[in-house]
């Protein structure tokens, strides 16, 4: 219970000061503050975990002081820790109660069983659609049995795509509208090259199993 409460305290109090200082912050990046690349990542990531600023508009100024390459990967690495330190914090914090929820409904449980079966390519395809929110992934990957692996790497692959979109569009999408062909053409090549390689991964482990 004392973890419980010390984990709630800590997050409630970063969350205050973000929301005190967050346009500040990211004042300070516009201002200069990007030449710091280690702090500008603590900061985004800071900013992710807790969204006060809507996080493609973030990303927008991020490209804008990176450029589409840096600010591509300083967006994405922001979003990713965020991502798993929520998971994190709900993990080893509360699972013990959001499974206790979970089995209250037996529907719950059927869906929960079905999501960690495909917990991969749940959470990669949750993460490529924008209108999913991002908390909502987090809290339920964390409360089911999901490991802390196959969420982070599913997690962080599937938030490629929006967040070199965020820089891209930050970076330049006013002066180089042709560029929205290329995100399109890398969008479709990323999604292609995850899957040949998920199916891949499925087929060796079907075969061990076959093997046992």
């Amino acid at each position: 219970m004392v973890k419980k409460l010390f984990i709630l305290i800590s997050y409630g109090v970063i969350a205050a000061l973000i929301y005190l200082y967050g346009e500040w912050l990211l004042e300070w990046i516009q201002q200069g503050g990007a030449r710091f690349i280690f702090l500008t990542v603590i900061i985004a990531t800071l900013l992710a975990l807790f969204p006060i600023i809507p996080y493609p508009i973030i990303g927008g100024v991020l490209g804008a002081a990176y450029g589409p390459f840096l600010g591509s990967a300083v967006t994405w690495i922001g979003s990713s820790l965020a991502s798993i330190i929520m998971f994190m914090f709900v993990r080893y914090g509360y699972q013990d109660w959001g499974l206790s929820l979970i089995r209250r409904s037996d529907l719950v449980t059927k869906v929960t069983a079905m999501f960690e079966k495909n917990a991969f390519m749940a959470i990669f395809i949750t993460r490529l659609i924008p209108i999913i929110p991002s908390i909502i992934v987090n809290i339920y990957s964390a409360l089911s049995r999901v490991s802390f692996i196959n969420y982070s790497i599913a997690s962080s692959l599937g938030k490629v795509p929006s967040m070199i979109l965020f820089a891209v569009v930050g970076n330049s999408i006013a002066t180089n509208p042709s560029q929205l062909l290329w995100i399109a053409l890398f969008y479709s090549s990323f999604l292609l090259i995850v899957w040949i390689g998920y199916r891949a991964w499925q087929r060796v482990a079907l075969q061990k199993q076959a093997n046992i």
